[in-house]
């Protein structure tokens, strides 16, 4: 409410100062205010209009454009506010002298139109920027009625002293009010800069510097005085970001530099062109510091990776090479080839890289019988069900199959994971079995030879190291492209403007000093006597 108040206190006395001064005027010259008036009353009406449009048209659309709309509201207000604010810091002062000299100079001429037109544009330039300033400091606001009934009571009391100006019964030192009412709105602008990277980021425009900069909600408790004070007034959040902090120091230290720096310490003429050169310039080195030194990110890389069997040990390793991965199991060594990949999501990661490859393993060594406790061996200790010792009581006739499947995922040319499965199918017929049984076996067998039915699988560690570091990855390269490249970019330019402002600086101050050009002597001709009139002719004769 507060900072509502002083925004239509401050707005709407710039406007009833020059209503006053030129309503004043067409008084004192027996001129009628009614033109006057009906141009002021259109200016405010339209200026509503403006503001009312502009909320439902914010209402109307999508969360995330509202977002967007208000980011460029809010842009809008933080520049009208600070030209206001450094235009009345040389200005303030002989604002009423200058309005006086332009009225007398329109009334000279005949005509009231020009005061018409000009109390009308003065108005709607006011009330323009209040509707923006306000619907931006609204959107910022936790309480919307407070911050409406603070700027009514901020444009009631802005009517009163224009009006008590107008009949000369109120003086207003307007240097002291304008730096004092400065001051405050410096503050709600770095808050509006806050709550404006704020809806950017809602909006999807500005995903860097995201990170929690500090706790203030020691400072600003919710429901307390200091918060309303903070959060609402001036517009600082509880939990402001790294963005928001730096944009909060970067809008308010040089603005209130200009405003408030002791004028006798000020440079002038040389020394300010040099101070504006150095700056231009550091801002120079900044930027291109930024760009030399913030690095594209990139994620660790990894190409070779350990692999694991059922209980956890470790049986090998599985390595990325030129257009293959090399498989190496214990004394086996085997490729899987890079080739015709299916792109599917593993791990929570999409785009990832899936290469399979099946194969079928040896048979040779496996026995062609099988008696009925080796089949118990293989089985897990347990007879397959079906299989009746009383009755099927063996050897069996023994048919193998073995069948592997190994699978690689390969996301942004990192080794994300491995996994093989190997398969041994045995099946019996005879031995006093009435039907052909198949069933999946792994174990000893007794002559040494051993067949599995397993599973490799890359170490669960390593998988989820690779994959945290690609989620991350995107963010990290929104992160790092702002600040080695958006950043230096707008650094870049505001230096070019600074280093602009010097050139010009010092262009003019060279055009003071040096004196001007004398005019080439002219040559003097001798007069020509005068020819004698008709009547001196006559005379002398």
């Amino acid at each position: 409410m507060l900072a509502t108040f002083i925004i239509g206190l401050r707005e709407g006395l710039e406007a009833a100062l020059i209503v006053g001064i030129i309503a004043a005027f067409l008084r004192r010259n027996g001129r009628s205010l009614v033109p006057m008036a009906i141009g002021v009353t259109a200016a405010i009406v339209i200026s509503l209009l403006v503001g009312i449009s502009l909320r439902f048209a914010e209402q109307s659309l999508p969360q995330a454009a509202q977002e967007g709309l208000e980011t460029v509201i809010g842009v809008v207000a933080i520049v009208f506010v600070t030209g206001m604010v450094l235009w009345m810091s040389t200005n303030a002062r002989g604002l009423k002298s200058e309005l006086e000299t332009s009225a007398a100079a329109a009334l000279g001429q005949g005509s009231t139109r020009a005061l018409v037109v000009m109390a009308f544009l003065a108005v709607l330039k006011e009330g323009f920027e209040t509707s923006v300033f306000l619907l931006a400091t609204f959107s910022a606001s936790t309480n919307a009625t407070l911050a409406a009934v603070g700027a009514g009571l901020g444009i009631v009391v802005a009517a009163v002293i224009g009006y008590g100006l107008y009949t000369g019964g109120m003086r207003i030192d307007l240097g002291r009010f304008f730096s004092v009412t400065s001051a405050f709105l410096v503050l709600v602008a770095a808050g509006l800069v806050v709550s404006t990277l704020g809806t950017a980021r809602e909006a999807g425009w500005l995903n860097a510097g995201q990170q929690r900069a500090a706790d203030l909600s020691w400072l600003a408790p919710n429901g307390s005085i200091r918060g309303a004070l903070f959060t609402g007034v001036l517009g600082i959040p509880p939990y402001p970001t790294v963005i928001q902090v730096i944009g909060w120091f970067a809008y308010l230290v040089p603005v209130a530099l200009y405003l408030y720096w002791p004028r006798r310490w000020r440079p002038t003429g040389a020394a300010a062109i040099r101070l504006r050169l150095i700056i231009g310039t550091g801002l120079a080195v900044f930027a291109l510091g930024l760009a030399i030194g913030v690095r594209p990110a990139a994620v660790t890389p990894s190409t070779s990776a350990p692999v694991l069997d059922a209980t956890g040990a470790a049986v090998g390793t599985v390595t990325l090479a030129a257009g293959t991965a090399q498989i190496v199991l214990g004394s086996q060594t085997g490729q899987l080839p890079l080739q015709n990949p299916q792109t599917v999501n593993h791990g929570g990661l999409d785009e990832v890289d899936q290469y399979t490859q099946t194969a079928t393993g040896s048979t040779d060594g496996l026995p062609d019988s099988i008696t009925v406790a080796e089949l118990t061996q293989l089985n897990g200790g347990r007879l397959p069900v079906g299989v009746n010792p009383q009755r099927s009581v063996g050897p069996f006739d023994a048919a193998w199959s073995i069948s592997q499947t190994s699978d690689l995922w390969v996301a942004q040319g990192q080794l994300l994971d491995f996994s093989r499965t190997e398969v041994t199918t045995l099946t019996l017929t005879g031995g006093g079995l009435t039907t052909s049984r198949t069933l999946t076996v792994s174990g000893q067998m007794p002559g040494g030879r051993s067949v599995s039915s397993d599973t490799l699988s890359t170490d669960p560690a390593y998988v989820q190291e690779v994959t945290d570091e690609l989620r991350e990855l995107p963010a990290a390269q929104l992160e790092r492209q702002f600040w080695g490249r958006q950043v230096p970019v707008l650094l870049g330019v505001a230096a070019l403007v600074v280093l602009a402002s010097a050139w010009n600086a010092r262009r003019r101050l060279a055009a003071q000093k040096s004196p001007p050009s004398a005019e080439p002597a002219r040559t003097e001709q001798p007069l020509a006597p005068p020819e004698p009139t008709p009547s001196e002719e006559t005379g002398s004769r």
